[in-house]
Order: structure tokens, then sequence, then C-alpha cells
């Protein structure tokens, strides 16, 4: 069963729980997946294929960690509290994400590789090294891990 299809049917479960949170972040990310559908010229009621349907879950993750920290920073912790809630909703249906641990020996084996010893090559670095972990690991903890090597 893919993705899509999979958030559309945990919609009715989520209506029987009673689960306010979850029935609301479930409908937003179909809505999300239609809006992806109709946005790439086909029939609405379409799914998804598991890599569009990723990249979908991943910005709306994106979002909510977005708001998160914007409300955090405005004084507003209250705000963040359903924003975290629906965050953790839609990372339960990410993919695990390699920790900074992981990326350390894959980014020195590259770095090995490719002979990069220098700041100047950073940017080529991470890029090569982002193709690499494509869709396992975050860009921030990659770009994290590669400031660390090379200062």
């Amino acid at each position: 069963m893919s993705l899509h299809e999979t958030l559309k049917k945990s919609i009715p479960d989520a209506l029987r729980a009673h689960d306010e949170v979850q029935l609301r972040t479930l409908r937003s990310l179909v809505a999300a997946m239609t809006n992806e559908v109709v946005a790439k010229k086909r029939k609405p009621d379409e799914l998804l294929a598991d890599e569009e349907a990723l990249a979908v879950l991943k910005r709306a993750a994106s979002q909510r960690k977005d708001s998160i920290e914007q409300f955090l920073k405005g004084g507003r912790p209250e705000l963040a509290v359903p924003e975290e809630a629906e965050l953790a909703i839609i990372e339960s249906y990410l993919p695990v994400m390699m920790s900074r641990e992981d990326i350390i020996p894959i980014a020195k084996a590259k770095m090995a590789e490719l002979g990069i010893s220098s700041k100047a090559d950073a940017g080529k670095f991470t890029g090569t090294l982002m193709k690499e972990l494509k869709g396992k690991a975050d860009g921030g903890d990659v770009k994290a891990v590669v400031d660390s090597l090379l200062s």
C-alpha cells in the first residue's frame, strides 16, 4: 500500500479514536497531497507515488519546524505545542533519518575519496554528500557534520 493510501486510510481510525490532533494532521496531509496531484496536472483522485508523497511529508514537517521555531522566538510557547504534536505525527510516517554520529564516518570516507581538506571546498563536498545520503539524512545535520570536519 502506498504512503498516500495509508494516510487516507488512517483518517477513519483517527475519527473512531476521537483523536483531534491526528485527524487534523492527517486531513491536512491528504489535502496537501491532493494539491500536489493537481499541481502535477493529474486528476485529484489519483494517488502520489511514494517518492512524491515523501516530498510532501518532508515539506509539511519542515513547515511545522519553522512554525515551532518562530513561535518560540516570539515568546509564544503555547502556540508551539500543537505544532509539535502535529510534527510528531508527521515524523511517524517519515523514514528514520541518520544521526550525526552515523553521518560522520560516511563523510570522512567521502572526504578522503575526494581529497577535500579546506573550507573552500565545503559547498562541493556538502553537495556530493547530500546526493549520496538523499532521503537518509537531514540536510542540516549533513551541513553541521561538514562544518565540524572542515573547521
